[in-house]
């Protein structure tokens, strides 16, 4: 694998576990009555964090997870359980309400604040783990070693792909308010509630692997990759 190989993997990775475009419904959701200037603020400290996190996570590798006697498996759980609690939320409730206490009375013309203090909010569980979660954190680390190998030309490709993955977010964020005016109010929550129920699946299959990653034999292999080729 050379560095080009290398970047290009990282990317496409990296696109299918952040999802910024299958993630557009809930950001939308997030920034209700927010004018476009606050969602492309909004966007942007997501995007940063975004860099941030997984380029820190990319010279580290398991370094930090060690230092506080942390397994990979442990943190898919936690995150697990983070995702099923903003899926229970999605799926049973108003999940606007959620976020209705941070900016009661919104002022088009205050973007910076609006964004800080949204982020706040947002940072978890959105920005973590639903979009940097084990799977994107995994990958990274995983291409670190092998960017290692190559050389500097194989660390600058894996940091392209984490910028170019983050930008791709922006993008997809900052346009986020035409997609809320597409589907509407109920269009809106129809679409919220049905991902909702998505991220409770995909909050237990995060518990079943990581529980079947730290026990012997304790979860079937079966369960924990469900749609996995069957051995020859």
């Amino acid at each position: 694998m050379n560095a080009v190989d290398l970047g290009v993997n990282l990317f496409v990775a990296l696109f299918a576990l952040v999802d910024p475009i299958g993630n557009v419904p809930i950001f939308a959701a997030a920034t209700a009555g927010a004018t476009a200037a606050q969602r492309r603020g909004v966007s942007l400290y997501i995007s940063l964090f975004i860099v941030a996190f997984l380029t820190f996570f990319f010279f580290t590798g398991l370094a930090l997870l060690e230092f506080f006697g942390i397994s990979l498996a442990a943190f898919r759980i936690a995150g697990g359980i983070l995702l099923l609690l903003l899926g229970l939320d999605m799926a049973r409730e108003d999940f606007l309400k959620t976020f209705a206490d941070v900016d009661p009375t919104t002022d088009p013309g205050d973007v910076r604040g609006y964004a800080r203090r949204r982020f706040q909010r947002l940072v978890v569980p959105i920005a973590i783990p639903l979009l940097i979660g084990p799977g994107a954190i995994s990958a990274v680390i995983i291409q670190a070693g092998e960017a290692t190998r190559i050389g500097p030309a194989g660390t600058a490709a894996g940091l392209a792909a984490i910028g170019a993955a983050a930008l791709v977010t922006f993008v997809c964020f900052s346009l986020s308010g035409l997609i809320s005016r597409l589907l509407g109010e109920v269009g809106m929550a129809v679409v919220v509630r049905v991902l909702g129920l998505i991220l409770c699946a995909l909050a237990i299959q995060f518990i079943i692997i990581g529980l079947g990653e730290s026990t012997n034999g304790f979860i079937n292999l079966a369960a924990s990759s469900p749609y996995a080729e069957a051995p020859e």
